[in-house]
Formats: structure tokens, C-alpha cells, sequence
């Protein structure tokens, strides 16, 4: 399977949460840390972390430790990546001829 596809599902996991999302959103307006995103949730420090590190690991967000403080900011190149993707594989880029004879081989 192509990397592009293993890195984007990767990416959707965890974009799959509505908390991650809700996290994503407060980081569109700039850099924050960690104790500014736990007090708008009802969630404990260590489920905060859980859900960081998957915006980390699927690249969606940048963490930088200050002192004794995390602060996460949004990593805007993943994110066009990411629209570069979906416009991929939203817009014919082969025939239907070729796909129909993949499917063809595949098929029999």
C-alpha cells in the first residue's frame, strides 16, 4: 500500500474525535498551552495527554516543552498536505479505462 494513503489514515484517526477536533480548533487561533486546553475540557491531565499525543504522532500538531510546561500549535504544512490529499482523490486523475482494466486483472 502507498505511504500517502498509511500517513493519511493515520491523520483521519485522529482527526475521528470530537475532542482532538475541539483541541484543533482552539489551536487555529495560535499557540497554547497544555493547562489553557485541559481547563475548557472535563477530562484529567492524563487523558489530555493521550489525545496530544495522537495530534503529535499523525503530525497534525507541533509540541514544544518550556520549562515545565507543553505548548502545541497547529502544523500547517500536514494540514495542506492533508487538502492536497482529499483533492487527490476527490478528482478524476485516471481514466476510467484504466481503472476498469485493473479491475479486470484483479477481478479474475
Amino acid at each position: 500500500m502507498d505511504c500517502k494513503y498509511a500517513d493519511n489514515a493515520l491523520i483521519f484517526k485522529a482527526l475521528s474525535d470530537p475532542t482532538r477536533l475541539m483541541i484543533l480548533d482552539m489551536l487555529s487561533f495560535g499557540e497554547l498551552c497544555a493547562c489553557v486546553i485541559l481547563a475548557q475540557f472535563q477530562i484529567t491531565q492524563p487523558t489530555l495527554s493521550y489525545h496530544m499525543k495522537a495530534l503529535c504522532d499523525s503530525g497534525l500538531v507541533n509540541g514544544r516543552k518550556q520549562g515545565k510546561w507543553m505548548y502545541y500549535s497547529l502544523n500547517n504544512d500536514v494540514f495542506e498536505n492533508v487538502r492536497d490529499f482529499l483533492d487527490d482523490i476527490t478528482t478524476s486523475s485516471i481514466s476510467l479505462e484504466c481503472i476498469e482494466s485493473s479491475c479486470e486483472v484483479v477481478c479474475k
